[in-house]
């Protein structure tokens, strides 16, 4: 039995700014997390550029410098890495925390590591910030489950010259259109809206118009895919069912957190999808389980709560820590 005073659960920015808050007020967290730090980055496309500026993603006090106006995946990879090492966060990677178990010290976690060996965590306190990345809404449609069709999209050059259809018209959606016309793919992007999104970057939106009346990209409003075949797609427009010959589906459909991992944990969820916790101290309903980040969004709208929102959230629970005379912990063992 390994026994901390206070486990995070993630390594996302969110978990790490709360890593850095308790440190701040004398404790020094466990940062458990299943793959790499910020890993949920690391899986974004590969020539990504982010809709927030540097400063608004800034954890730590630790300046996020960049050269263009926003900063690109492989800077955010970097900052992160860097404000960890920087602020000597203890963080264990490639370790997935398959239950918590309440106790009457606290909780216990059960965990397995990459190499499936079993693991036990014993902590008074435990913060909950993972992500989302491993849960994209499923279409729930036929077809959804062979080879060509993806939940994520990472870069353009294997599409070459092939017929990709992309479900959604996020801002994700968009961006990996027009990257994958640049490379030329044959592109129709598929959306149940009847117009193109408003959070569609406003810098962006003039570009894929552009591609869209010049026949470059094909777009189908109030549109949605019915069925997957290996060389095509039935998808119902306003016209009617039509028949689209098809390489790859891109459903690209966003995610959403992992809320059956917190009700075995015992956290109810509200009517509007969210799990039931306080706003002021980001305590969950059960005692000494806190939340952070992406993971206190409803579930279909994992988008509601980013880094620049999520990463205050540990400040807010350090706060409420030192209300219960929680701090100046540094001792921990194994």
């Amino acid at each position: 039995m390994i026994q901390e005073h206070t486990i995070i659960i993630g390594a996302g920015p969110c978990g790490l700014a709360a890593a850095i808050s308790l440190q701040r007020i004398g404790i020094k967290p466990l940062v458990i997390e299943k793959r790499n730090i910020v890993h949920s980055i690391s899986q974004y496309p590969t020539y990504m550029s982010f809709f927030s500026t540097a400063e608004r993603l800034e954890i730590g006090d630790i300046p996020f410098t960049t050269a263009n106006d926003k900063p690109t995946r492989l800077e955010a990879l970097n900052y992160y890495r860097t404000a960890a090492q920087r602020h000597n966060l203890r963080i264990q990677p490639f370790m997935t925390v398959q239950r918590i178990t309440k106790t009457d010290n606290g909780f216990i976690l059960d965990a397995v590591n990459q190499y499936d060996e079993p693991y036990q965590y014993e902590a008074k306190y435990v913060i909950v910030s993972t992500g989302y990345f491993d849960h994209p809404n499923m279409l729930g449609i036929p077809g959804e489950e062979l080879p060509k069709v993806s939940h994520f999209f990472r870069e353009a050059h294997p599409y070459t010259g092939l017929e990709v259809a992309i479900i959604g018209g996020s801002n994700s959606s968009i961006d990996a259109a027009l990257e994958l016309e640049r490379v030329g793919a044959r592109v129709t992007i598929i959306y149940r809206g009847e117009q193109y999104s408003k959070s569609i970057k406003p810098w962006v939106r003039p570009i894929i118009e552009s591609k869209v009346e010049n026949g470059h990209i094909k777009m189908l409003f109030s549109s949605r895919v019915e069925q997957i075949h290996n060389r095509t797609i039935e998808v119902s427009t306003p016209e009617g069912i039509i028949n689209l010959d098809n390489d790859y589906v891109l459903a690209l459909t966003g995610f959403h957190p992992d809320h059956e991992f917190l009700t075995t944990a015992g956290v109810t969820f509200e009517p509007e999808g969210h799990p039931t916790f306080n706003q002021e101290t980001m305590e969950s309903n059960v005692p000494g389980i806190y939340l952070a980040g992406v993971v206190v969004s409803r579930k279909e709208d994992a988008n509601e709560i980013f880094i620049e929102s999520g990463r205050f959230h540990g400040d807010k629970i350090a706060a409420h820590l030192k209300t219960l005379g929680e701090g100046n912990v540094t001792a921990h063992t194994e």
